[in-house]
């Protein structure tokens, strides 16, 4: 009911007011933290050190580059992890965040289908201002996001995007330490380039619980 509320008060007052973000994933304070570490007009991270993660990665790890033989990727839901291997050999290691309750990731057998690099998602992302640039919904969903006067919505950047399975795919995103996406496969960047370089159209992803 406060979030109908809300959403009724934006529509009245325009972009100025102030949109009550749902609670999701990456939040203890109950406000989401989908686009935390990507901002609207964001470009891929130049700096080594991965801003999209919440807690320090000692998980990952890449030793694939001169290592030879067809790729295959394998992300187990459980671990939360994702496995890179070339010619049967494990090259690397990526910690992930999958889909939570509601948007699971699907289990199954699947293949690479398209890569995108600069990847922007058209169904998830933000409500802004389009004078000011200030967020009025962090977690917005362009199919039933309210969009007042004077405001736009904004694809959530995806950079190194993998698709594998229908809109599902493995790209750089925010880590919580848990599974917390709409149902894509979040990565650290320097892990998402690693894997985005190495895999092709047609590599084998598998996902297991």
């Amino acid at each position: 009911m406060n979030r109908l509320l809300s959403i009724l008060a934006l529509g009245a007052l325009g972009c100025g007011a102030v949109l009550l973000a749902s609670c999701n994933a990456g939040s203890a304070a109950g406000t989401s933290r989908y686009l935390s570490a990507y901002g609207p007009t964001a470009q891929p991270p130049r700096s080594p050190d991965d801003p999209g993660a919440a807690l320090p990665d000692d998980v990952s790890y890449w030793s694939g580059d001169k290592v030879s033989g067809s790729a295959a990727i394998t992300i187990d839901l459980r671990q939360q992890k994702a496995f890179f291997y070339k010619g049967g050999t494990l090259v690397g290691v990526s910690r992930i965040s999958t889909g939570k309750e509601g948007n699971d990731t699907p289990a199954g057998t699947y293949r690479v289908t398209e890569k995108s690099k600069d990847h922007r998602s058209n169904l998830y992302g933000i409500v802004r201002n389009k004078a000011t640039g200030e967020v009025v919904n962090d977690d917005a969903d362009s199919r039933t996001a309210v969009i007042p006067p004077g405001c736009e919505f904004v694809g959530a950047p995806m950079w190194n995007f993998l698709r594998f399975n229908g809109g599902i795919g493995m790209h750089t995103g925010y880590l919580p330490g848990y599974a917390a996406s709409h149902g894509c496969v979040r990565m650290p960047h320097k892990m998402s380039e690693k894997f985005f370089e190495n895999a092709r159209i047609g590599t084998p992803v598998t996902v297991v619980r």
